[in-house]
């Protein structure tokens, strides 16, 4: 795991739904994941200036705020991975086509990154399917870049002239899904039974942090949907279970420090 991804990863697990958090509560569960000191520092700093967090100080102490953008990709990365199961898809597929001008070129680019995040999937150049994707998050991350003029939204029970499977097929990387999801569920059998506090700790960031990898792959195809013999629902519903059991293990270790002095 790299630092400032792993941080992305502890704002999303340990910190939320605060988005604000002390250098030396990030300092200290760093630790425990083997970064240093100095390593956690310089990997706060660059995100800071790359406007992923925003520095703020109380009193003697300094704190890293998530920047708006940010704290709005962790709230989809939360969604995505412990709020799907619980949604019965409607039977629509959400729709998004854009026509936006080159010189917005590196705007549309990063935008259309974010779209994958959501679980969409591009059948055409310039068109995005799901039939997942929240539509006031697309609704948000269209304003975000400022596309009102370029986008098109809509809500179809149909895509696509050709079947549904091959639709899928085309269009998004289940196979990269399920590539992860074994590694996950090895992950997984791998886990110690009774752990200390330290293991699940380490185990528990680990996980999580792999899971949020699978996003860029699978869209959370509802079970409608979903190729015969594909494993995502059911490594989601493990991940779910092993997620609580590592939580509860490593409780002491999620108190603030701040609560222990």
């Amino acid at each position: 795991m790299r630092a400032r991804s792993t941080l992305f990863t502890l704002y999303t697990e340990l910190v939320y739904p605060d988005d604000t958090v002390w250098i030396g509560q990030l300092v200290h569960w760093m630790e425990r994941l083997g970064f240093s000191e100095p390593a956690v520092r310089a990997a706060v700093s660059r995100s800071a200036a790359r406007g992923w967090v925003i520095p703020e100080r109380k009193g003697r102490r300094a704190y890293y705020r998530l920047s708006p953008r940010v704290s709005w990709q962790v709230r989809q990365v939360r969604r995505r991975l412990y709020d799907q199961g619980n949604v019965e898809w409607d039977g629509r597929w959400r729709m998004l086509a854009y026509a936006v001008p080159e010189a917005l070129r590196s705007r549309r680019d990063k935008f259309r990154n974010e779209l994958v995040l959501l679980g969409y999937g591009t059948p055409a150049p310039g068109v995005w399917v799901s039939p997942s994707a929240g539509m006031e998050a697309t609704r948000e991350l269209v304003r975000f870049y400022e596309l009102d003029p370029y986008v098109e939204f809509f809500l179809a029970e149909r895509v696509s002239g050709q079947p549904v499977e091959r639709l899928i097929e085309r269009v998004f990387h289940l196979e990269e899904a399920a590539h992860h999801y074994r590694a996950l569920t090895a992950q997984m059998d791998r886990l110690p039974r009774s752990p200390s506090s330290e293991e699940a700790f380490v185990e528990l960031v680990r996980l999580v942090h792999e899971m949020r990898k699978v996003l860029f792959f699978d869209p959370g195809l509802p079970p409608e949907l979903a190729p015969e013999g594909f494993c995502g629902r059911e490594v989601l519903e493990r991940f779910a279970s092993e997620r609580r059991r590592l939580r509860r293990a490593a409780e002491p270790l999620l108190t603030p420090v701040h609560a222990l002095r």
